[in-house]
């Protein structure tokens, strides 16, 4: 079987360490990929410090994985080596299932995490991006476009399929103002993929501190939520508004920013209920809606879409023996906007 060397996490308290493992051999229907770059998602920090509480460890986190085709099976019809492709949230799924659909592949039953699940044959253990290689089915590996930078691009794999599906579910475009909650590695796509699609963005940060970059990434206004003037100035304004962040905030305030038939879409996780009072939702026909990452068919949309506007992640590239310390500063909200591992690092 295939070595891999990489990064793993063994504990839930212990940092991120070097790991030699193996991958699975390689099917005809298979391509194997020469990991470049790797995203840090913060849900990477919640698995390997398992606050999900479901964490089997050792864990080797990244679902951003941006890279070269190596080496492809004799049944691959799509890719050949040499192609730029990345590796998203999920490696395979049930295609067998009556449930399956791939315009909402995401909601079915039977996927495959990138990491910390199994593969199809529930037996596997799936490891992700933090690596040098990896192995995965044809028809869940994506072109990146020629024109967009590799290492820039490993975050579309799932901060920018995380916005762009909500955005497109709810018809972001000319004539709708849409309001993203967050300025931080999900925020900044939203508002770059929001403006690119023709939508009236405006940025609701907890301070103005980043008010420059988000009108410089495409934004209209930019608004401080830490001020209570804020919500009475905007109130009633939004067709949509996306929350990107997961920390406390007041429900029932934000869904009065809404216009009659707007929707509040939640792409972040907060880690309590949310609470909303009835009469936030009821007068207006308001609805709160959640958004998870994408189909393999509309990340590969998402991608060529990008590739048409030139949209790639803001991000900082580190070495990868710099993990442990960028997640602390992720916790911190110290980057900006999203950090990404160079696997050449590894050789170091």
């Amino acid at each position: 079987m295939p070595i891999a060397r990489g990064y793993a996490a063994t504990d839930a308290s212990k940092p991120l360490t070097p790991f030699t493992f193996e991958r699975r051999n390689p099917n005809p229907d298979d391509v194997v990929i020469d990991i470049k770059f790797a995203g840090i998602c913060h849900s990477d920090i919640h698995t390997v410090r398992n606050e999900w509480k479901n964490a089997v460890y050792p864990i080797v986190p990244g679902h951003e994985i941006a890279g070269i085709v190596s080496a492809v099976g004799s049944a691959v019809t799509k890719f050949k080596v040499g192609d730029r492709v990345g590796v998203g949230c999920f490696v395979d799924s049930c295609i067998g299932c009556a449930e399956r659909d791939l315009d909402r592949e995401q909601y079915m039953p039977g996927l495959s995490g990138t990491y910390n699940d199994f593969e199809a044959d529930g037996k596997t253990r799936t490891q992700g991006g933090y690596s040098d290689s990896i192995v995965v089915r044809e028809g869940y590996v994506m072109s990146i476009p020629d024109n967009l930078p590799l290492d820039a691009s490993a975050p579309l794999l799932c901060a920018g399929i995380t916005l762009y599906s909500p955005l497109r579910h709810w018809n972001a475009g000319p004539g709708k103002k849409v309001a993203i909650v967050g300025m931080g590695g999900l925020g900044h796509m939203g508002v770059k993929l929001g403006s690119a699609m023709g939508a009236d963005i405006t940025v609701l940060s907890q301070s103005l501190s980043k008010k420059e970059d988000g009108l410089k990434l495409g934004a209209k206004e930019y608004y401080a939520t830490n001020d209570p003037e804020t919500f009475t100035k905007l109130a009633g304004t939004f067709d949509l508004i996306i929350c990107t962040v997961s920390a406390e905030i007041d429900w029932n305030a934000y869904l009065g920013l809404l216009k009659v038939d707007g929707s509040f879409v939640v792409v972040g996780a907060p880690e309590n209920p949310i609470p909303v009072h009835a009469f936030s939702i009821i007068p207006g026909r308001k609805s709160i809606s959640g958004s998870m990452i994408g189909s393999i068919k509309e990340t590969q949309e998402m991608l060529d879409f990008c590739g048409k506007h030139n949209i790639v992640s803001e991000i900082e590239t580190i070495n990868i023996d710099q993990v442990n310390e960028a997640y602390e500063r992720v916790l911190k909200s110290d980057v900006r906007y999203r950090f990404v591992i160079d696997i050449a690092s590894l050789a170091a």
